[in-house]
Order: C-alpha cells, then sequence, then structure tokens
C-alpha cells in the first residue's frame, strides 16, 4: 500500500513536469507575444522596459527556473491583464462560479444519472430502458453549448422564466448548473445500468432469490451496493472536471469563472495565468485520480493496489 502510494505520487510529479516544460515552451513557441498589440503598438523603448518587468527577456530556461521556483512557493505570478493582483488572487476569485455551478451540476446530475440506469436496468429491453438510453445519448452526444442555448431559448426567451446569463442572484445559477448537470446524468446513467445489468446476472443473486430475500432488499443492499464499485473511480475525476469551469457553459452564460479566464489567458498570451490554470488543473486530476483508485481499493477487497490479489 504504502509502496503503491510512493509510486503514484511519483508519477503526479513526473506529470507534473512534463505538462509545465511541455506548455512554456509552446507558448513561447507560437509566434507574436503579450505585449505586440497589433492596433496599437508600443514603441520599442516601452515595450522593452515592460519585458524586462516580467523578465521576458532573459533566454527561455532561466524563464521557466524562475517561474517553477516561484511556484514551489506557491507565487505563481502576476497576470498581465489584471497587474494589480496576483495570480492567485485571481484564480481564487474566479474559482467560486466554477465550483458553486460546476460542482453543483454533478452533485445534481450524478444521483439523477443513477436513478436513470437503476430504473432502465432494472426493465430491461422495455420501453422505459429505451427512453432511459435515449436520453443518456443525448446528453453525451448534444454539444454542452447546443444545450446551453436550448435553455437559454426556451427559458429565458419563450418563456421568460430565467435569467439568461449572469452571476450573482441564485436564479441566475438554475440554467448554468442544468448545462453542468447533462453530462454527468448520462454519464452515469450508462454506468449504472451496465454495471446492474453485470450484476444481476451474477449467481450470488440466484442464490439470495432462492433464499427467499425480498426483492427490494436484494437490488438495493446487494446488487447496488457491488453496481457502484466501478462508478467510484467516474465520480471525482468528473467532479474536478466539471467544477474547473466549462469554456462552453461560461461563455453562454456570461459567468466568470475558471473557464471563461482560461480563454482569455490565452486570447492575451498570459503566460503566468495560463501556466497556473493548467497546472492546477492537472494536479488536481492526478489527485482525483489517485484516490479514486484508493477508493476502488477500499471497496473490493479483492483487489490489492499494485497489481497483486489478496488473500
Amino acid at each position: 500500500m504504502i509502496g503503491y502510494v510512493l509510486r503514484r505520487l511519483m508519477s503526479i510529479c513526473v506529470t507534473f513536469f512534463v505538462v509545465s516544460v511541455l506548455l512554456f515552451v509552446m507558448m513561447h513557441a507560437i509566434p507574436g507575444g503579450p505585449f505586440d498589440a497589433v492596433e496599437m503598438p508600443l514603441h520599442d523603448a516601452v515595450k522593452a522596459k515592460i519585458m524586462a518587468r516580467y523578465g521576458l527577456d532573459q533566454p527561455l530556461y532561466v524563464q521557466y527556473l524562475k517561474y517553477m521556483w516561484g511556484v514551489l512557493h506557491f507565487d505563481f505570478g502576476i497576470p498581465y491583464q489584471s497587474p494589480g493582483e496576483t495570480v492567485l488572487e485571481l484564480l481564487g476569485r474566479a474559482w467560486i462560479p466554477s465550483l458553486v455551478l460546476g460542482g453543483a451540476g454533478v452533485l445534481i446530475g450524478a444521483p439523477l444519472g443513477i436513478a436513470l440506469g437503476l430504473v432502465a436496468a432494472l426493465h430491461r429491453n422495455s420501453w422505459v430502458d429505451y427512453v432511459a438510453s435515449v436520453i443518456s445519448t443525448l446528453g453525451l452526444t448534444v454539444p454542452v453549448f447546443v444545450t446551453s442555448m436550448l435553455l437559454i431559448l426556451v427559458f429565458a426567451v419563450w418563456l421568460n422564466w430565467l435569467p439568461a446569463s449572469g452571476w450573482g442572484e441564485p436564479k441566475k445559477w438554475i440554467l448554468p448548473i442544468v448545462a453542468y448537470a447533462a453530462i454527468p446524468m448520462a454519464t452515469y446513467a450508462r454506468y449504472t445500468r451496465s454495471a446492474m445489468l453485470d450484476t444481476l446476472n451474477k449467481p450470488f443473486v440466484t442464490v439470495l432469490r432462492a433464499k427467499g430475500l425480498p426483492e427490494r432488499k436484494i437490488i438495493f443492499q446487494h446488487v447496488l451496493r457491488n453496481s457502484a464499485i466501478p462508478m467510484v473511480t467516474v465520480f471525482l475525476p468528473m467532479f474536478i472536471g466539471t467544477a474547473t469551469g466549462s469554456i462552453f457553459v461560461e461563455a453562454m452564460f456570461r459567468v466568470p469563472g475558471l473557464g471563461a479566464y482560461f480563454v482569455s489567458s490565452i486570447e492575451t498570451r498570459d503566460y503566468p495565468l495560463e501556466m497556473a490554470l493548467v497546472l492546477m488543473i492537472t494536479v488536481m486530476f492526478c489527485l482525483a485520480y489517485f484516490l479514486a483508485d484508493i477508493a476502488y481499493a477500499l471497496l473490493n477487497p479483492r483487489i490489492r493496489l499494485g497489481g497483486r490479489s489478496s488473500k
């Protein structure tokens, strides 16, 4: 167990290093720079002074080493688009909308998907199963920006029940949360249905039925519990992915979250902000998969971390 944890932590460090190097090189390999404005070009002397202020006139490897040294001390630099604050201060403000809306989307969509998959599995090959399959397929195949546009068109334009965009009032959160919930609901519906059908066909279910246990008890205390194990590996990465902001959802609903700042950092070539966003999300995804693997092993005692089966 300890050896497995140490290996995974080492792999997270390697992943972090590789991502940081690749991203840093690619950002600087693209022609142009953050202060090469076309509409209002800066005077050469002014531009040189700004470049020196941010250390952009130094060799690339020196810039990288200085930036990563700051990262190790939780200093991600100063964003070019907002020089009056640090990157961490900006992200600390932008994180709240993404976490609230994306997190709520997962926490609402996952239970709905589990319920939908459960009903579909218990009514296999019936019209209920077909309807559930259509809903889950639409949730996975229809792009999220299309879902967002439909929600705005129906509930904000036609019915005028909810505001089309913005952040602040709780009623402005409803449509983005629904848009966020579509993919978790569809994903969990498919996972639950597949896992339930697989478990229902196992011999121990036949034995429990032969012993005369009530069907409800078999389903909820035995089948659903065993079916939940594979779904654990999906929840944390999905939660992180949704809670870190969707570019399309935040753009459609004008939410000032991480997704919106990620787009602006690319458009303005804001190197510190872009690096910070990618590195933080990389670490969070690595930790999410790491914790999901541990949870999977704890829930399934037949599996020993490291590839050895338990006795």
